[in-house]
């Protein structure tokens, strides 16, 4: 029984080192191409992008200027006091920055990660848009590709280059909140059955 045990502990440590591993590095340095780019949503103060959803739009307003993708999805709802949402504000954001009005979608309903991607994915079809690249930080992304891919979308993740999590006072605390997302997958699972 000792025996049993430890090699459960091993296999429990083994899996939080990899999950921790793979959460921290994800997302490949070589950018493919896609019909769009989803911006996943952050907050918006006062009609302006906070820094998270700046450095979310910079980095998809990137892929479309270098013809990575020949659309933007905005994604983003409204808090209850918000005059605007954020795929509103977004969009407003990205033809500043030079991206053609004809050449952004965007969803206004979600405020969550999950409903991000399928209001996005119904936006999209529309305009026949199958495969996709992920806009998001750089410790989100795992989590957000693998419900895209659960939604059976086409996609690939990229970090953006521009996170407003820099410090590791920043870091730490976003990459321990993925990090439990992952841990917690085995235990919700086992907890289903």
């Amino acid at each position: 029984m000792k025996r049993f045990i430890q090699i459960i502990l091993f296999l429990m440590i083994g899996y939080a080192l990899y999950t921790g591993y793979s959460v921290w590095t994800y997302g490949d340095e070589k950018v493919s191409e896609a019909d769009a780019a989803i911006v996943l949503g952050a907050a918006q103060w006062n009609g302006k992008p906070s820094p998270v959803f700046e450095g979310r739009l910079k980095q998809g307003i990137e892929l479309y200027k270098k013809g990575h993708v020949e659309y933007l999805i905005l994604t983003g709802g409204k808090s209850e006091k918000a005059a605007s949402s954020e795929a509103e504000v977004g969009k407003d954001y990205a033809m500043a920055h030079g991206v053609k009005e004809e050449d952004i979608l965007f969803e206004d309903r979600s405020l969550i990660t999950e409903d991000n991607l399928s209001n996005a994915k119904e936006v999209s079809y529309e305009k026949g848009i199958r495969s996709f690249l992920i806009v998001s930080d750089q410790f989100h992304l795992k989590r957000a590709v693998a419900m895209a891919e659960h939604l059976n979308m086409k996609v690939e993740g990229v970090p953006t280059q521009y996170s407003a999590y820099k410090s590791m006072e920043t870091k730490v605390p976003f990459f321990l909140r993925e990090w439990g997302y992952w841990m917690g997958q085995p235990v919700a699972k086992l907890i289903m059955l």
